[in-house]
């Protein structure tokens, strides 16, 4: 028999929902984008948002894998991390479905989420996993059981630094593609601060430098252009001291940054002077999404990773560290 989960994703400005079957195959992944009309992402208004998305992006992805509930295996959700409305949101849904079909219940980690898709499109095994996200910035490895972090950020994700750029110059939202995109007509390197300690990153000492040097008359374009390389040069300094403490062949981009051909073509350069190969997840898979929640709850269903209704309280803190990765000790 075919197992069949479908997967809500609820945990920032994305709802999502994807149908991913354990032959490895995404059925259906369907999402909704919430878009502030200022500034950053309202928790508040994106949790409206997504309750009002919901049945249709649900309906949405059962039509598009050709399937009704009674088809379903499992339901899946990602209960964190991510921000307490959202995801309350999100996880209320789940609940309500699994409840009135019957149907099995799976906690997912958005974060374990987004590495297993990643792994599944690049059919890799043990790579060295480069997670940059609106809300998240780590480089992980699987060892003994778990996922590890082997270097994060301490403060501000990356995304979310280049995010806060774009919004406070007046570029807008979402400010990653913005910020390259002016970055490609700077001419000039400017003076940033590089703030790498051991294997982690500071990233909000550098959005403040380049704050100050916009408002000081410095051209935008510069100033894009040096906070481009700066942030990301700190990032691909983590990562290639976490191949060589791994000793790992591989590394694989994922998250929402992942879109990123400037980041794609210095990690390249990374892996290539360590012997190692470089991939990154496809576009369509890179930002949040239903179908990789779909696929994640598939892996945890088969390793008997459900969880009673009652108790599948929200985790907005949930860390990958801290998910036992069953289906992958066996």
């Amino acid at each position: 028999m075919i197992t069949r989960v479908l997967g809500i994703e609820c945990t920032a400005h994305t709802f999502g929902a994807g149908v991913a079957s354990d032959s490895g195959k995404i059925e259906s992944n369907v999402n909704d984008t919430y878009q502030p009309k200022s500034g950053g992402i309202h928790p508040r208004e994106a949790a409206q948002h997504h309750s009002d998305a919901s049945a249709l992006v649900i309906k949405k992805a059962l039509q598009e894998a050709n399937i009704s509930t009674s088809d379903l295996s499992a339901v899946a959700v990602s209960i964190g991390p991510g921000m307490g409305p959202c995801l309350r949101t999100g996880a209320t849904v789940a609940r309500a479905i699994a409840a009135y079909y019957s149907k099995p219940l799976v906690p997912v980690n958005h974060a374990i989420a987004h590495l297993e898709i990643g792994l599944l499109t690049e059919c890799l095994k043990a790579p060295v996993l480069v997670y940059v996200s609106g809300g998240n910035t780590q480089i992980i490895a699987f060892s003994s059981g778990r996922y590890r972090i082997f270097g994060e950020t301490l403060d501000i994700a990356l995304g979310n630094c280049l995010d806060v750029f774009a919004h406070e110059v007046g570029l807008g939202h979402p400010g990653v593609p913005l910020v390259e995109k002016l970055a490609e007509k700077g001419s000039h390197f400017l003076s940033l601060p590089y703030n790498v300690k051991g294997q982690d990153m500071s990233y909000s000492g550098l959005l403040t430098a380049a704050l100050a040097l916009w408002r000081k008359g410095e051209r935008l374009e510069d100033v894009a252009l040096t906070l481009r390389e700066v942030s990301y040069g700190m990032l691909c300094e983590v990562v290639e001291r976490a191949v060589a403490q791994t000793g790992k062949t591989e590394i694989l981009l994922i998250g929402g940054v992942a879109k990123s051909r400037r980041l794609q073509e210095m990690l390249s350069g990374v892996a290539e002077q360590h012997g190692a190969t470089f991939h990154f997840v496809p576009p369509e898979l890179a930002g949040d999404n239903g179908g990789m929640i779909a696929w994640a709850g598939v892996l945890a269903y088969r390793s008997g990773m459900t969880v009673e209704i009652e108790k599948s309280i929200i985790r907005p803190r949930w860390r990958a560290d801290q998910v036992p990765a069953r289906w992958r000790m066996s």
